[in-house]
């Protein structure tokens, strides 16, 4: 055994070459306690009314039910896009579609017939990027579609240490693929090879996640979960708890999808609290748009089955619409001890802000790029007050240029370029269906003279 004077002595060389080491270890307990793990969780196509604590009757979602119960349910807050690239690269980017790189799904070529995908570019910065910049590891799962393979735009190019999933989105409407991607490498499905339906992608999804948060506890991370569910094509390997219910198959599967990515959420959830990271971990819920009509219809079929589970919670439209029920999401928040848990808040806010908050989370505000559209949206979060957007914007072009504009209570659309703007009063008009713009003059002239200013053009989206 060292003698008292050797170890005094032994320490104080210690302090002396490497700094107080017990002043070393509070520095680190703090560094680690002021920058919170961050976990955005995003289902594909869920509706607004596809959750129990948004009004769902018919499908469960206990896990994701306790989460709003535990922590902030808000009920205005907007996707960046009605389909899922574009709202992909607003989240990413901080900057609607006015102002992205990405604003569909793809771009006409210059024939004006076939299409391309746009991926991100080296100058677009992500908020993976600047929260690598803050000493978080960055991990995403599930659909990426802002870059296919060999191109500037997939995750690693973009700020996540690791990846795994589908590129292209369209890849990803199978849930049964020979293959996806891990970092810049294919991972094959040898039991799904030649048309088999053996492993399910979602179980690889959510292994990740848990394999990337049991890596990472030791350090603050920033996990994307992209997960590609309740999207088309509806396969799943059971349809129970739903198996007796007397409805159409894709009915059944759709449910039992969501019930599946309720049960994965809990898997999460479980595993921040065994390994003590619960309180430490802000974690967001949400979809990348509306729910998608077709999942209630099968060819040949002319019964509309969308009153059986009412997706869209009671708003008008669906998924590629500009209306409330394309754009509006759930967007549950819980982060324990800071956000005020079984609270509800209408506070305007869309996916553009995601970036400027989590970059005031990590404290990362000086790495944000000047040109953004968002905002942080951390005040409204914690249930403090703070002053909102004074505009929203859209812009989509599957069916010709469309636009979308929120300003305070008014929404105003645009169905094509050169239509007269429909105006709507949401607080007394929620499902859109009385145009006032007759009525309010001065409203469409403010409207009017934001949109002028609204994009910049894209020689992708024209």
């Amino acid at each position: 055994m060292r003698s008292p004077t050797i170890f005094a002595l032994t320490l104080l060389i210690s302090v002396i070459l490497l700094g107080d080491p017990l002043q070393f270890s509070a520095g680190a307990t703090g560094n680690r306690q002021d920058n919170p793990n961050i976990i955005f969780i995003m289902a594909d196509d869920l509706g607004y009314g596809d959750l129990g604590c948004y009004g769902q009757k018919e499908i469960k979602t206990p896990r994701i039910d306790k989460l709003a119960a535990e922590g902030r349910r808000f009920t205005q807050v907007y996707a960046g896009s009605t389909v899922c690239a574009p709202t992909r690269c607003v989240l990413m980017t901080g900057k609607h579609t006015g102002h992205a790189r990405v604003r569909g799904n793809s771009a006409r070529n210059a024939d004006g017939k076939t299409r391309r995908l746009i991926p991100l570019l080296p100058q677009d910065v992500t908020v993976a990027e600047i929260l690598k910049q803050q000493g978080y590891a960055t991990g995403v799962f599930g659909k990426w579609g802002l870059g296919e393979n060999q191109t500037s735009g997939i995750p690693n190019q973009q700020g996540f240490d690791e990846w795994l999933g589908f590129l292209n989105q369209r890849h990803a409407h199978g849930f049964y693929p020979e293959f996806i991607w891990h970092n810049d490498k294919p991972r094959f499905f040898d039991n799904n090879l030649g048309g088999n339906t053996k492993e399910w992608v979602q179980d690889a999804f959510t292994d990740f996640a848990l394999e990337f948060i049991r890596e990472h506890k030791e350090e603050p991370f920033f996990l994307y979960a992209a997960y590609t569910i309740p999207h088309g094509r509806y396969e799943i390997p059971s349809d129970s708890p739903y198996s007796k219910r007397k409805w159409p198959a894709n009915v059944r599967n759709y449910a039992a999808m969501i019930t599946a990515l309720d049960r994965d959420v809990g898997r999460i959830l479980d595993l921040l609290k065994t390994l003590n990271l619960d309180e430490n971990t802000i974690v967001f819920f949400t979809s990348d748009n509306g729910a998608e009509i077709t999942y209630f219809r099968r060819a040949g079929q002319t019964e509309d089955y969308s009153s059986i589970l009412n997706s869209s919670g009671g708003l008008r439209g669906w998924k590629r619409d500009l209306t409330e029920g394309g754009i509006r999401v759930p967007m549950i928040a819980r982060w324990p001890g800071h956000i005020p848990a079984g609270t509800t808040s209408d506070f305007a806010w869309a996916f553009w802000d995601f970036l400027p908050t989590a970059a005031a989370l990590a404290k990362a505000e000086d790495h944000l790029p000047k040109e953004l559209d968002g905002i942080s949206v951390l005040p409204a979060l914690l249930g403090k007050e703070q002053k909102g957007h004074e505009f929203f914007y859209w812009e989509f072009f599957e069916r010709g240029m469309q636009q979308a504009v929120r300003h305070g209570d008014w929404k105003a659309i645009r169905s094509k370029p050169d239509a007269a703007l429909e105006l709507y009063h949401l607080p007394s008009d929620i499902r859109e269906e009385k145009n006032v713009a007759a009525d309010q003059p001065k409203i469409i002239a403010k409207i009017e003279r934001y949109l002028k200013t609204a994009r910049t053009d894209s020689p992708h989206w024209p």
